[in-house]
């Protein structure tokens, strides 16, 4: 097995990194005072093409594989999780199930808007009544004529108030469960759209996260994403690749705290020595880069198998999941669907982060407490990581499931 990067994949994290270090974490301080929307940043982040990275240059996309964008995300996210959050989902849940669900006319209007960076995009699943039961959507969809009227509330929506477009999950068949849900591509502008509160949350202070009220909000039938009665395997699918991305940019977390303690231990003295030469504070460091390096190994192998996935479902026109040889070798764990290796991703990373931000602070002592410190924003960054695109319980369903399966 070859774990090697290649140059491109390369000089993909070495330019995001060198971006992150020069562009964004010199003014990062004032902006988490402030709470400011990265706007500017974020648009420079699609001049690289960051914001496109999974679409192909056909569509004004990067055409980039996923191990180079779990990479990008890793070193946004080393930085800054907030950015982060707002590229993954405008990439994983927006550009990626438009590309793959949406017709040539709806990708000629938005794919090169959204992979330029231009607009960024939402996905908005979550209600308040319904967050990891997808199909239990309240948010009803009405055909009249040429339009849909939709009527609902949207929660937790990422990118809320900044995004230009926002594919919208509503149920046009409320008898049919499931099966009932459709996709909508929804612009900010349409008649009956209106952004009704923003969240004060824990962390990720720069990134916008948006309650959306639908009062007969009127969408083109022509927006609509998908056929009726589809919605629910899009949006499964957009957060099975997600999840990738939110594994990636725990992978970043991780590594930026893991850095910021062992600067920080070297620098430390106590009783005339660096806090760095003690013991305990070797092993708590030894085991925060064990973990992160466990991570990203877990990460980029769940990134290689979509790709591999996607190759091999342009080779045959079926999922390698649903072969007999799948089955076959029930206990080869490359054999399993692209879903659990990504909850396996995601579940890990994501509670390794906390860990490793825990242990931060932890190597920092009273001043890893203080705002003044990175480690005390990685510290409230990570709690939400365990939590959207799938809580830890969820992803350890679908393992469960997978395991039991095979």
């Amino acid at each position: 097995m070859d774990f090697s990067l290649s140059s491109d994949q390369i000089l993909i994290r070495d330019t995001v990194r060198q971006f992150m270090e020069t562009e964004m974490r010199p003014i990062l301080r004032e902006y988490e005072r402030a709470e400011k929307f990265p706007a500017d940043q974020l648009k420079k982040l699609g001049d690289l093409g960051c914001c496109g990275m999974l679409v192909p240059e056909e569509w004004g996309g990067a055409g980039t594989d996923t191990v180079s964008y779990a990479l990008m995300l890793e070193e946004v996210a080393r930085v800054d999780a907030s950015t982060a959050v707002a590229l993954s989902v405008t990439n994983s849940v927006v550009a990626v199930p438009l590309w793959k669900s949406g017709t040539d006319q709806q990708k000629k209007k938005y794919l090169p808007r959204l992979a330029r960076g231009e607009i960024l995009g939402a996905f908005c699943l979550t209600e308040p009544q319904a967050g990891s039961d997808a199909a239990g959507v309240q948010t009803r969809a009405v055909r009249d004529g040429e339009h849909y009227i939709l009527n609902g509330t949207k929660a937790w929506v990422t990118n809320g108030g900044v995004s230009g477009l926002y594919i919208v999950f509503a149920k046009t068949n409320p008898a049919a469960g499931s099966r009932g849900v459709t996709a909508f591509l929804v612009e900010p502008d349409f008649p009956g759209f209106r952004i009704s509160r923003y969240e004060d949350k824990m962390g990720l202070r720069l990134s916008r996260s948006a309650e959306i009220s639908l009062q007969d909000c009127s969408v083109p039938a022509e927006n609509r994403l998908g056929e009726e009665g589809q919605g629910l395997r899009i949006a499964l699918e957009s957060l099975d690749g997600g999840r990738i991305g939110i594994a990636a940019q725990s992978v970043g977390v991780g590594q930026g705290a893991l850095e910021a303690a062992t600067r920080y231990a070297k620098q430390r003295k106590t009783f005339g020595h660096p806090i760095a030469e003690y013991q305990a504070i070797q092993w708590m460091l030894a085991d925060m880069e064990t973990e992160v390096s466990a991570a990203r190994a877990l990460t980029h192998f769940a990134a290689w198998q979509r790709d591999k996935e996607l190759r091999d479902k342009e080779t045959r026109g079926r999922e390698v999941g649903a072969t007999q040889s799948s089955r076959a070798e029930g206990r080869d764990t490359a054999s399993r669907p692209r879903g659990s290796h990504a909850s396996r991703a995601k579940l890990y990373a994501s509670e390794m982060a906390n860990r490793v931000a825990y242990k931060a602070v932890q190597v920092h002592g009273s001043s890893g407490y203080s705002r003044e410190t990175d480690v005390e924003r990685y510290y409230r960054d990570a709690r939400v990581l365990t939590i959207y695109e799938g809580t830890s319980e969820m992803q350890r369903l679908v393992i469960a499931r997978d395991l039991l399966r095979h």
